[in-house]
């Protein structure tokens, strides 16, 4: 083996426990998260990675793409997914299989387990794809549009739509409603009160922060990433927010003068928020269907 064979080898290894975690998310069986990280190394090996400024970045898409062709081989031969007793069956071998891999372990014990999975089974192939790396591991729109075939504004509305059906998970979509409210509800309180410690136990440890370009214009960071650094982005602020249903799920929203600038749109998976997106452009704004809450 050559040295630069030997020190993408070495690379590979570092960013595979990363990878096994994309796949295993698009894909909800450890034995195809493996073969797909697996078939991620050999086109590493294949391919003439020399210009490539983002390697890591490189090999998350190509994991991507070969879970997308996995989802759409399994709905073309209509195999069955999670559901039911199979996904009880892929439940119990992944937790077994969890307890000889400590950082699978730790991934698996997390807010976004076979609960989500099992939802996420109701999607199709490029919806998944779209919520996973986007929403789950924080891979721009514009890097997932190839993938998919399809344009940045698509793929935008692909992990939209894949975010409000897993928000509906539940067997009572009014419970699951209720429960985004209190979540929201409650960090908004946190927020304005600077409980930090309560805004840390609301949040997800690998929440993502994001802010469209027109809200980065206003003085907000673009992505932040983590419990800690969200928490301190909200603690003490959002003196003028108020709890809003967009577009059917509990958020908030900055309207001075009652007209709506900003939205804080929530994703809220097992009781905590994985992901808050910042929306200030005013042809998404306009789209969007935004309702203040009423007083309770």
């Amino acid at each position: 083996m050559t040295d630069d064979a030997e020190r993408l080898a070495e690379f590979f290894q570092t960013q595979r426990p990363h990878l096994t975690a994309v796949a295993y998310r698009m894909l909800g069986s450890l034995a195809e998260a493996d073969d797909a990280v697996q078939e991620a190394y050999l086109r590493l090996c294949r391919s003439d990675v020399a210009e490539v400024e983002n390697l890591a970045g490189w090999l998350t898409t190509v994991t991507g793409r070969v879970c997308l062709d996995v989802l759409r081989a399994r709905r073309n031969h209509g195999e069955e997914g999670l559901e039911g007793p199979a996904g009880a069956e892929a439940a119990e071998h992944a937790e077994r299989d969890a307890h000889t891999d400590p950082e699978l372990a730790a991934e698996l014990s997390d807010s976004l387990g076979m609960a989500l999975l099992v939802v996420m089974d109701a999607l199709s192939p490029a919806e998944r794809l779209a919520f996973v790396l986007h929403d789950l591991f924080a891979v721009p729109f514009e890097e997932i549009a190839p993938i998919v075939g399809k344009n940045t504004a698509a793929v935008r509305q692909l992990a939209s739509r894949a975010r409000r059906r897993v928000r509906g998970q539940g067997d009572e979509t009014d419970a699951g409603r209720g429960r985004q409210r209190e979540v929201v509800s409650a960090f908004l309180a946190a927020s304005r009160e600077g409980d930090f410690a309560g805004l840390l136990r609301l949040l997800d440890p690998d929440v993502v922060l994001r802010a469209d370009l027109t809200a980065s214009g206003y003085g907000a960071m673009p992505e932040v990433r983590g419990a800690g650094d969200v928490a301190e982005q909200f603690s003490g602020r959002a003196q003028a927010a108020e709890l809003a249903w967009i577009d059917g799920a509990a958020g908030l929203r900055w309207a001075p003068g009652g007209r709506t600038k900003v939205v804080f749109d929530f994703t809220v998976v097992g009781g905590r928020i994985v992901a808050i997106e910042m929306l200030a452009d005013a042809g998404l704004l306009a789209a969007m269907d935004v309702e203040v809450m009423a007083a309770r």
